[in-house]
């Protein structure tokens, strides 16, 4: 495609698209991204569009399809504050942590029982959310939240043993609003 032929296309279009975008997102940064996410896909397949008199309404498709994978990816994956959801997640020292390789986790991850195992490690070696894991598995959504909740503490328990650490509660107290800063990890190890 003609650099040309992008600007003029880029010039015509990206106030509508942007308003289009706000009106979705509601927020200025947001939408940004959006128009430009949507001028990225037409410089890379606009070549693919055959008729050049859609370009408009292929380009406000390509931008709603893209506000509904975004929309579609935040509600899979929810923000979570951390200090919020504490309580939820391990205390190991990051010591522990840095220690272990793919391999321990997954000899660790073992170590816990069945029902729970399963929950755990569809969501944190596969992604999947939970409600996708409640599908799979095929219990309720609740049952699902309670089994990676007690698979993550048989989970933490099994790494404390198999590495000499002595309690979940080794690390010093801290005041500090920084959920690093107390070993506080948001998933026990990201595998490659």
């Amino acid at each position: 495609m003609a650099s040309d032929d992008f600007e003029q296309i880029v010039s015509q279009h990206y106030k509508p698209l942007y308003r289009f975008a706000m009106s979705l997102t509601r927020t200025e940064a947001d939408a940004c991204d959006l128009t430009q996410q949507t001028f990225y896909i037409w410089a890379t397949k606009g070549h693919q569009l055959r008729d050049r008199s859609k370009v408009k309404p292929w380009l406000f498709t390509i931008l709603h399809r893209e506000f509904l994978q975004i929309r579609k990816r935040a509600e899979r994956f929810p923000h979570v504050v951390l200090n919020d959801a504490t309580e939820d997640l391990p205390i190991i020292p990051p010591e522990t942590v840095n220690t272990l390789d793919a391999a321990s986790v997954l000899e660790f991850l073992g170590r816990v029982q069945e029902p729970y195992r399963a929950a755990l490690s569809l969501f944190y070696l596969e992604d999947y959310s939970y409600k996708e894991i409640a599908d799979i598995l095929e219990i309720p959504l609740g049952t699902v939240r309670s089994r990676i909740s007690r698979g993550i503490t048989q989970l933490q328990q099994s790494i404390l043993m198999g590495t000499g650490t002595t309690s979940l509660r080794a690390m010093p107290d801290s005041n500090t609003a920084d959920p690093y800063s107390r070993g506080v990890v948001e998933r026990p190890v990201q595998m490659a």
